[in-house]
């Protein structure tokens, strides 16, 4: 009897261990970074990560980093459903390697806000989509001098969705490179800035790949519109800016109402 009341205590013991643990092993449904933040850190509000590769790991899929103040925060791969939002400056500078990478599947959408992403004039993609991702949304970001593209959009997932809205986009190689990695891919950019791009504002790359754009303004690239393999372009409204005095070539296949 008194070994089996040891047996049965030491096993009690074991279990409330693991219970203990498992709390702090959970991933939560939002997380906040800080400039002063420790990786080391459960990524609460109190106790904030310091990098978005950091707070991502604990984050469950679905969920949402929030930024809590000013800083640098470094890239990120993404795998999952997740929103990343900041009110503040949130940088995400690299050097000789891609920003953000979206590597996310068939049911996942991933949003991106207010993302300050800087490439130092080596980064090579400032957004690379190239997993199966449904649909990304970039919201009030800027993005600067990268060597291919602010945002390379090659979902393999069909009918996936790139939106781009009240961002800026200046001194990249190429600026949206909307690319056929499966049918149907849709790119919306609405209310943005696509300036200085050395090749090209706007690229549909494939035959059933379409760009649709609105009340945005694309200046100063060799090839402000560039249709490549069948890919379309679109221009809704009268507001949005491209013509001859804006880019050096290219135009909608045509142009549409908004309403």
């Amino acid at each position: 009897m008194k070994k089996m009341a040891i047996s049965t205590t030491f096993l009690g013991g074991i279990v409330a261990a693991m219970l203990s643990v498992a709390p702090a092993s959970a991933q939560a449904t939002r997380t906040w970074v800080s400039g002063v933040g420790d990786d080391a850190n459960p990524c609460s509000r109190t106790a904030p990560c310091k990098t978005f590769a950091g707070a991502i790991s604990k984050t469950a899929g679905g969920g949402e980093i929030n930024v809590l103040d000013p800083g640098g925060f470094g890239g990120v791969t993404i795998t999952k459903s997740m929103t990343i939002r900041s009110t503040f400056e949130a940088g995400v500078l690299v050097s000789g390697t891609n920003a953000i990478v979206i590597a996310a599947g068939v049911n996942d959408n991933v949003i991106l806000e207010g993302l300050d992403i800087e490439g130092l004039g080596t980064g090579l993609n400032g957004i690379t989509v190239t997993g199966n991702v449904k649909s990304v949304f970039v919201l009030r970001c800027s993005i600067n001098k990268f060597t291919q593209n602010a945002i390379n959009f090659a979902s393999t997932n069909a009918n996936a969705r790139l939106i781009v809205k009240d961002t800026t986009i200046t001194n990249n190689a190429g600026g949206v490179n909307v690319q056929n990695g499966a049918a149907g891919l849709n790119g919306t950019v609405i209310d943005s800035l696509i300036d200085g791009n050395t090749s090209f504002g706007l690229q549909a790359n494939g035959g059933t790949t379409v760009i649709s754009y609105a009340r945005s303004t694309i200046t100063n690239s060799p090839a402000g519109l560039q249709q490549l393999a069948g890919g379309q372009i679109f221009s809704f409204g009268t507001s949005s800016t491209v013509g001859s005095s804006i880019v050096s070539s290219g135009s909608p296949n045509s142009t549409l109402t908004f309403k």
